[in-house]
């Protein structure tokens, strides 16, 4: 029983104060007098009477009624029901007179106005109770102003003394004395709030939202200020929001008014709830932090530094959903045709309760399963609960959720863990939600009915705890009359006795005691928990989902590693540690390995060790530090578990390498977990205990084991009040030691986990803390974190000592502090908490005592088994220089091996190691990711081809170490980007690298693989003992000494070049010394056998025995002027010059260029006998007299200058030379000439001929007319084709040429022109300045901008980055092609494609040729080989191809050596690759001319590895003079020893030729004298795949040694398997395997399967060629058999194909690379063959590639099916396959669905009906007569049949279709 009201108080206006600014009020009587005590007065009530101020008022107001709360210091609540009213003051004067004095003179004098100052009637009371107040108070006012007989002094002690139950749902009826009645109804629970209609009032004020609002506010602790001008408002929406807010209950300043005077209260720091007067509102205004709700406005303003977190989603909508079907019912059916009559809307008190409903809901799911995450330290004497929020967090998935993080961590819910927790006590609506229904509110969460139909049965429940009683309730109280207030002569309230009140309560006291004490039946029970977390949370099940397979792979790895399978276990590792981000597969982990522990299987060995330390990391790093999922927790046993014995004696625990994760920084963390531990304990405490007490009560034994430590802990307060004391006291101590106990247990393991290995050092370690999971391993250690927790807790705890910065100490202090607050809560005696004090550094010490064993141990463990080094397989001959080194080969810009955009297995990086050989530089390892399976992976290159090294820093990823790294660059587009391993010293590094750079620049050539391979790797030879590189100036001293007799004079043009050694020598000393060794070395025979005399003879350029006997009826001659290089020494020593020209004068001549290079044929026309001449650049003096015109002054002295007439009288001879241009005067037309022999025969030389090229090129007597396609020579660095319409003289460089046409095809018109020249000079544009076209010489210049080989440099270096990137590029506008276009690569080969066309045709209209550019070494080789290689069949097959490289390449004296700066000497000139441009131009003609080269596109890619390999050395040294100098030109003859070891790349190729099909092009099928004429637009480019291509399996494939002899043992492994079911599919990985060799063309495979059948059947094998040979033999007599049997003129001749056209013909994959089978054939060719021919086609071999590539599934197929078809006449009935194709308009049909063959076609084109048929004979018998029908063409009628109607209908309809489309 409780008093219902604990003080009266009259409070009236101060009126002495009356002068001071602000009114006062005072307490004018109070009863009782004397304080209770059980519940002192409150203090300052007369503030609250009047919140805003005491004032007085000019008029009466009627009387006002309102509850202040006030909140005493024990956090008490008290109501202050005031009642105010106001009295008339009396005035100042009346003071001195008496009453009726002042009625008088009231009469004489005008009366100041009145005033009326407020008085207050105030209850306080412990208890809430609003209406009884208000009528209480009402009823003492009603007494005072109507005058009733009732005493006021019994009323008020009647009221004072008035007891009521608290709760139970009791209903007391009250009187006061005063004849009045009223019904008290106490709320059936107390725990519930009580709340009237206060809710929904809030929720009319507000709406929905802003209320959220306020609620999420109130519960993240923000600051709530309401306004109202309604003091009653601001109680009731306070109260509203407290409501609400149950079952956490507001623990801050909570004042629903507050007075005037206490404003200032509002910027206290503190979350408070205070309700203000709207007449403040401008004092809010300046509140920076406070959520002001303006209820009579009805808005919420919230400020913008604040954020309110709302709640989490999707419960956020479920609320506002259910409110709003609650406070708008009628929005549900708004839209409803026919709405309801009526929605029936619930009273506003009932709406209130299901509002309510509505938050209790919420809270039951926010809270759901939360006594799940208890922990119970104590039971007696008083419970100890804590709550483990992490726990709850990681469980319930919300670890991200703001709100709810911050409701947990608030005061709200530290109250209620406090209230709630308790595992015995009274329940209540709550309790039973969370327990019971949230199962239901699960099922029922998309129903909206349901939903509705839940909340309204709490909000019955919610009404029946506030109304248990049905209204039967009679009030009686007597209210004043009406207006009474108003009353002008009121007397004032009058004084009470103070006396018989007292009595009155004195009286009802003592009866009171004398009472017994009415005993509340608390009804305490078991608080049911309710279901646990993870059941409720199986709905997240997409976090669990596809986890099942990795939680498998996760067990396999852990049982692997216990069953010391350790390759299995590397294999799944990687996977592991990725399934380690779900939080599944971590606990799988903890779980797996705690059951190796309960096994006994906590010792390992280091490798298992190392992995089980690997998996901890991996699974703690993902962990914040407050381990919401428990991970660390699980593991925190088993750190201390498992170990591995480093010595007898000395044992590492794993908790040593797993320190580097920041939860074991975090107290929150151990105390968690110290509560969770001790949880455990006190539960094993009773469960024995009770064990003992009920060992004959066997059979409930088994369940009371599953009872939680809560369950026990109510069963136990149960039992508390029944036990003895001494038992009480038992298990108090009991407990107390319990928990001491795991303080030192956790003491031990905190410093396990938090003192480093290494505590030597004595300082802060690293206080970022985190390293990477994985660089954890045996071979170093790891640094723990205890540095940054002390340094976190140092600030705290303000021990700012920088000098003791001992790790140890620091410890020490953060064990300190975790003892310190766990035993304090957990209620430890101080005794045992100082004993804990001193056992603390005394562990500690320990620890570090024995650590430091451990580490000393575990430094001396030896590294962990990398994997074994595998040895590269050398060449003979070749050696290492250098033994392995472990590095990992890391990914570069190229993506494909890293497993990039097209996928594929991550191949990059690798580990293994490094090789250095005399030959190469051999990467060879295997990819760090297991998963790719037992590969290995080869890079290598030629040390010679190393362009660039450069030292990087790179991070591995096994270990998060930078480390030392090289970047090695090679021309052969590779790339080896290398870290070294931990274990390589850095000087390893370096000797690395002195090495390579030893081997990559040797002081001579003699030092090159290519020399030394076979001997012994001893220093090389040096050159002869004479000054190296003298001085430039010494050497021009020297030059200019011997200017006359020097032939040398080439080098001085070129200061850059360091000429060699022999350079030196003066004139004469050549002369004499080595003319007699050369000549001992060299006879004229050697020279005869030279390829550019067997190339003379063949071209019938005469033989050296008619140049001696100096025919003339020969045009030319072989000169032997050179023999001894005298003249030029990079010339060959025999020449082509004109007969008419005497050897002396060429030594004049020569003089005039560049290098003495002269000009000399080089190649001449069978048809035209025009001839292609190459020399270097004209020096500038004898330029003049050549080309200036003759008057000008400039000429002087050398126009008489006999070597400029000698030169023209040379060039004259030339054009003698020519046949049909004896005749001076000849001139001709050069655009649409006809084949020179022809004009020249028929219509004799002066005839002018102009033809117009048609588009489709008219055919002369089979010959395509030639048309010009070139681009304006000119520097345009565009690329646009011309056509040679015009004088090519001077003004082909001029302004008039043509427009452009696309892809340079023909332009249509070709104009007339006067003179075509004998002989064009292709000159350097820089040379020729000035240069006038001469009327009367026979030749014109060609001024020509070329690029020089520094730009061949800087375009190759570019064109190296963007092929073979070194790191991925970072920005996104440089992609590959944008590189590839900015290394002006294509246009370069674009260049010199334009000017080889340009020459060609020129010389195939019977002009002459001389190109004469720069030292006529570089692009003028490229340019001659490339007019010969188009012009001459002969030179595209690989005889000739060799022949003119060896010629052009090598006997005119390209340099080799210096451009690709083989030796120390040219190192500073660096890498151009001038030879390789060729070679790509080559291959640009091939990609379009595929049937016209015997060799590969392989073949090129072999000579471009080895030109730059130093592997031969026909490509080395920079001519044929220093190659005999050297010995090494004939030395091939005797020397033939060593069989192995091949000193010529000729010779190397023939052999394997003969071996191997690998450069034989299939497709060769030559035209004969064809003159080929490639695009040359960019656009038809294509960047050759030798750039782009790798294959990691077998490194370059250009060393065929090295690479064979693998295929057969894939073989034998797949035949060991051969009890699995064998699949015929394999996997190519791009970038891995050699694609050719994997899958072999069709050819190179029946020839490979022939081979092996005959090595089968024991017969010799036969040579590859030899069956080839054969096969076409055959091929040929059957064509031709064909084509007399078909008379059928359309049929394809694969010679009658023009041969731009035929150049597309047929692509076959060919074996160097992987291009792939592209058939087409032009449509104009294509043949349109009748059904009666049997193959379609001239040639069969085309025929047959045709027919089986291009019927291929992959081809258009509009339509197929099966059909029945009658044969020609007299023929049966059968099925075939036909496929109905629009694309091609035809109908073809095949013997079966599977058959590649067409057996014939049928053309929609000459198809004229389409009718139903009629079956005739012989066709099948089941078919319906309408699934017959015809179809007639030109030529026949064809019947067809189907299966059955439909069918026949469909195929009617779609070739129906393909008709009308047409």
């Amino acid at each position: 029983m409780a008093r219902l009201a604990d003080y009266f108080v009259l409070v009236g206006y101060e009126l002495d104060k009356r002068g001071s600014r602000d009114g006062q009020g005072q307490i004018l009587q109070r009863f009782p007098e004397k304080d209770w005590e059980d519940n002192p007065f409150p203090q300052g009530i007369e503030l609250f009477c009047q919140p805003s101020g005491w004032q007085l008022f000019t008029e009466r107001n009627p009387p006002t009624f309102f509850v202040a709360v006030l909140t005493d210091i024990s956090s008490e609540r008290h109501y202050c029901a005031c009642f105010t009213f106001w009295e008339a003051v009396e005035s100042a004067q009346s003071h001195s007179r008496n009453g009726e004095e002042e009625e008088e003179a009231s009469a004489s004098h005008v009366q100041p106005a009145q005033l009326f100052a407020p008085k207050s009637l105030v209850l306080v009371s412990r208890l809430d109770h609003t209406e009884v107040f208000r009528n209480s108070l009402g009823l003492i006012y009603t007494i005072y102003v109507d005058g009733l007989s009732a005493s006021l002094e019994n009323v008020i002690g009647n009221l004072l003394t008035c007891t009521i139950p608290i709760t139970g749902g009791a209903q007391r009826t009250i009187s006061l004395g005063a004849g009045d009645r009223q019904v008290i109804q106490t709320p059936i629970n107390d725990s519930l709030p009580v709340s009237s209609c206060s809710v929904a009032l809030l929720f009319r004020q507000l709406g929905i939202t802003n209320v959220l609002c306020l609620f999420c506010a109130a519960l993240t602790e923000h600051k709530i200020l309401f306004l109202s001008s309604s003091y009653q408002r601001l109680t009731d929406a306070c109260r509203a929001l407290l409501a609400l807010m149950f079952p956490l209950k507001y623990s801050f300043t909570y004042v629903p008014i507050l007075p005037a005077q206490l404003l200032e209260v509002l910027s206290t720091p503190t979350p408070f709830i205070i309700g203000v007067s709207s007449i403040f509102h401008s004092e809010t205004q300046e509140l920076l932090d406070v959520v002001i709700a303006d209820l009579d406005g009805g808005t919420v303003t919230i400020p913008e530094c604040i954020h309110i977190s709302l709640l989490p989603e999707p419960l956020l909508h479920q609320t506002r959903e259910a409110l709003s079907m609650i406070l708008d019912p009628e929005l549900e059916v708004a839209d409803l045709a026919f709405p309801p009559s009526t929605v029936s809307a619930p009273s506003l008190k009932m709406q209130d309760k299901e509002i309510r409903a509505v938050f209790l809901r919420l809270f039951a799911q926010l809270l759901q399963g939360y006594r799940w995450c208890l922990h119970i330290i104590r039971i007696h004497p008083e419970p100890v609960i804590r709550f483990h929020k992490a726990a709850f967090l990681g469980q319930r998935g919300l670890v991200e959720d703001d709100f709810l993080t911050k409701v947990l961590e608030g005061m709200a819910f530290a109250g209620f863990v406090t209230e709630r927790g308790a595992p015995y006590r009274a329940i209540d609506l709550f309790d039973e939600l969370v327990a019971y229904e949230v199962k239901r509110m699960r099922a029922e969460e998309g129903s909206k009915q349901k939903i509705l139909q839940h909340i309204k049965e709490l909000a019955e429940q919610l009404y029946k705890n506030e109304n248990p009683y049905p209204a039967v309730t009679m009030h009686k109280v007597q209210k004043p009359t009406e207006g009474c207030y108003l009353r002008l002569h009121q007397r004032p309230f009058p004084r009470l006795d103070e006396g018989t009140v007292q009595w009155i309560i004195d009286q009802a006291t003592a009866k009171l005691q004398t009472a017994p004490p009415a005993v509340k039946a608390e009804k305490k029970c078991m608080v049911p928990s309710g279901p646990p977390i993870a059941a409720i949370m199986e709905r997240n099940g997409s976090a669990l989902a596809n986890s099942a397979r990795r939680l498998e792979v996760v067990r396999n790895c852990i049982s692997y590693v216990f069953e010391n399978k350790m390759l299995e276990a590397k294999k799944l590792l990687p996977a592991v540690l990725r399934a380690m981000k779900g939080r599944a597969a971590r606990h799988c982990l903890t779980q797996e390995l705690n059951l190796h522990v309960q096994q006994n299987r906590a010792v390992l060995d280091h490798q298992q060790f190392d992995f089980i330390v690997r998996m901890m990391n991996c699974c703690l790093q993902d962990c914040t530090a407050m381990d919401e999922h428990g991970i660390a927790a699980a593991l925190l046993p088993l750190v201390t578990a498992f170990c591995r014995k480093l010595s007898p004696g000395i044992t590492q625990f794993a908790y040593s390498c797993v320190q580097e994760h920041v939860v074991w920084t975090n107290i929150q963390f151990w105390e968690a977990m110290f509560y969770c531990d001790v949880q455990n304990h006190i539960r094993a405490l009773y469960l024995e205990s009770n064990g003992e007490n009920h060992v004959d009560e066997e059979g409930k034994e088994g369940p009371q084991e599953e009872k939680s430590a809560l369950e026990i802990a109510s069963e136990q307060r149960r039992l508390w009040p029944t036990m003895s004391r001494e038992k009480q006291q038992e298990l108090i101590q009991k407990e107390e030691s319990t928990v001491f106990s795991q303080a030192i247990h956790y003491a031990n393991r905190m410093s396990y986990l938090l003192l480093p290995l290494d505590t030597s050092k004595n300082r802060l370690l690293r206080s970022s803390g985190l390293g990477d999971v994985e660089s954890v391993s045996n071979s170093f250690v790891t640094n723990s974190i205890a540095g940054s927790v002390a340094e976190s807790y140092d600030t705290e705890s303000g021990f700012e000592d920088a000098e003791s910065s001992d790790v140890a100490n620091y410890v020490v202090r953060f064990i300190n502090r975790f003892v310190d607050k766990v035993c304090t809560e957990s209620g430890v005696t101080n005794e045992h908490l100082k004993g804990l004090h001193i056992m603390i550094p005394d562990i500690v010490q320990m620890h570090i005592e024995t650590l430091d064993a451990v580490h000393r141990e575990s430094k001396r463990l030896p590294p962990i088994q990398k994997p074994k080094l595998l040895r590269p397989s050398l060449l003979v001959g070749e050696e290492c220089v250098m033994e392995g080194l472990r590095v990992y080969l890391m990914p570069d810009g190229r993506e494909e091996a890293a497993g990039g955009n097209i996928g594929g297995p991550p191949l990059l990086p690798a580990e293994g190691a490094i090789f250095l050989t005399t030959y190469r530089i051999v990467f060879k390892g295997t990819p760090s990711d297991p998963l790719v399976g037992e590969q290995v992976v080869i890079r290598s290159f030629p040390i010679a081809s190393l362009t660039k090294e450069k030292k990087i820093s790179t991070t591995v990823q096994t270990d998060q170490f930078i480390q030392e790294g090289l970047q090695l660059r090679s021309c052969t587009f590779q790339l080896l980007r290398i870290a070294f391993d931990v274990e390589v010293a850095s000087e390893s590094a370096e000797v690395f690298r002195k090495h390579l750079h030893k081997l990559r620049y040797p002081q001579h050539v003699r030092g090159t693989f290519a020399f030394t391979v076979g001997q012994s790797p001893k220093q090389a030879m040096q050159p002869k003992a004479k000054e190296k590189n003298p001085s430039l100036r010494t050497l021009s001293k020297n030059l200019v000494k011997n200017a006359k007799k020097t032939i040398g004079r080439q080098y001085v043009t070129r200061k850059k070049y360091t000429p060699p050694a022999w350079e030196h020598r003066s004139s004469q000393h050549f002369q004499e010394d080595d003319e007699d060794e050369i000549s001992d070395k060299m006879t004229m025979s050697h020279l005869v056998e030279r390829a550019c005399c067997r190339d003379y003879q063949r071209m019938g350029l005469g033989t050296l025995s008619n140049s001696l006997t100096r025919s003339k009826n020969e045009p030319f001659r072989i000169s032997t002027v050179n023999r001894m290089y005298a003249i030029c020494r990079s010339y060959p020593g025999l020449l082509i010059v004109p007969q008419s020209i005497q050897d002396n004068t060429i030594q004049r001549i020569s003089r005039c260029y560049r290098q003495n290079r002269f000009p000399v044929v080089c190649w001449r026309n069978s048809r035209t006998k025009a001839v292609l001449l190459r020399s270097g650049g004209l020096h500038g003096k004898g330029v003049v007299g050549l080309f200036k015109s003759q008057n000008t002054p400039a000429a002087g002295p050398s126009q008489t200058d006999s070597t400029s007439l000698e030169q023209e009288k040379y060039l004259q001879a030339v054009i003698n030379s020519m046949p049909h241009y004896a005749d001076a005067s000849g001139r001709n037309t050069l655009s649409g000439f006809t084949s020179a022999h022809m004009s020249s025969a028929v219509l004799g030389p002066r005839a002018r001929v102009v033809t117009l090229s048609t588009p489709k090129g008219a055919s002369v007597k089979g010959r395509e007319s030639p048309r010009g396609k070139w681009g304006s020579i000119r520097a345009s660095g565009r690329m646009s084709n011309y056509v040679l319409n015009m004088e090519i003289g001077s003004r082909l460089a001029g302004k008039d040429l043509l427009s452009a046409q696309h892809n340079g095809a023909p332009s249509e018109a070709s104009f007339l022109r006067q003179h075509r020249a004998s002989l064009y000079i292709i000159g350097d544009k820089s040379q020729l300045k000035g240069a006038k076209p001469d009327p009367l010489q026979h030749w014109e210049v060609v001024p020509i901008e070329v690029f020089d080989v520094r730009q061949v440099k800087a375009s190759f270096k570019k064109l190296i980055k963007a092929c073979v990137p070194g790191s991925p590029s970072t920005d996104p506008s440089l992609t590959y092609l944008r590189t590839l276009e900015e290394s002006e690569w294509l246009s370069q080969i674009h260049k010199i494609l334009q000017i080889s066309v340009l020459v060609v045709e020129l010389l195939d209209t019977g002009s002459s040729v001389l190109v004469s550019l720069e030292d006529g070494w570089d692009i003028t080789t490229q340019v001659v080989s490339l007019v010969q290689l188009l012009s001459d069949p002969y030179y595209r097959t690989m005889e000739g191809f060799r022949l003119l490289v060896e010629k052009e390449w090598l006997s005119f004296g390209h340099r080799f050596s210096h451009r690709g700066a083989q030796t120390l000497a040219a190192q500073s000139s660096g890498f151009a690759p001038v030879f390789l441009q060729f070679l790509d131009c080559v291959h640009q003609i091939h990609l379009q001319f595929p049937m016209e080269f015997e060799f590969t596109q392989y073949y090129l890619k072999f000579l471009s590895y080895h030109y730059v390999s130093n592997r031969f050395r026909t490509f080395l040294l920079d001519s044929d003079y220093e190659r005999i100098e050297l010995g090494l030109l004939y030395e091939e003859k005797g020397e033939r020893k060593s069989q192995q070891v091949y000193k010529s790349i000729w010779d190397y190729i023939d052999r394997l030729n003969k071996k191997t099909p690998v450069f034989f092009n299939y497709m060769y099928a030559p035209e004969d004298g064809e003159v080929l004429r490639p695009y040359s637009n960019i656009s038809n480019l294509k960047v050759w795949d030798y750039y782009t291509q790798e294959v990691l399996s077998e490194g370059p494939s250009y060393d065929w040694e090295l690479v064979q002899g693998q295929p057969e043992q894939v073989e034998e492994v797949d035949r060991q398997d051969s009890s699995a079911p064998q699949t015929k599919r394999k996997i190519i990985w791009p970038c891995y395997d050699n694609r050719s060799r994997v899958e072999p063309d069709a050819i190179s495979k029946l020839l490979e399967e022939l081979h092996n059948l005959e090595a089968e059947l024991g017969q010799v094998p036969e040579c590859w060629k030899d069956v080839w040979d054969k096969v076409k033999a055959s091929q040929r007599t059957e064509t031709r058999q064909e084509v007399s049997r078909m008379a059928s003129s359309s049929l394809l001749m694969s010679s009658s194909l023009l041969p731009h056209r035929r150049s597309l013909g047929v692509y076959l994959q060919e074996s160097g690379v992987g291009s792939t089978l592209n058939l087409s054939l032009d449509s104009d060719t294509s043949s349109t063959s009748t059904p009666s021919s049997g193959k379609q086609g001239g040639r069969k071999s085309t025929s047959n590639l045709y027919s089986q590539f291009q019927m291929s599934e992959s081809e258009n197929r509009s339509y197929e099916g099966t059909l029945y078809k009658k044969g020609a006449f007299m023929k049966p009935w059968k099925p075939r396959w036909f496929v109905l194709d629009k694309t091609k308009h035809q109908l073809r049909y095949y013997d079966n669905r599977n058959d590649t063959e067409c057996k014939g076609v049928i053309d929609l084109a000459e198809v004229e009906s389409i009718t139903p048929g009629t079956p005739t004979m012989g066709a099948p018998k089941t078919v319906e007569e309408k699934a017959f029908f015809d179809l007639k063409t030109t030529k026949r009628v064809y019947n067809f049949c189907a299966q059955d109607v439909q069918l026949a209908q469909q195929w009617i309809d779609r070739i129906q279709s393909c008709l009308s489309d047409a």
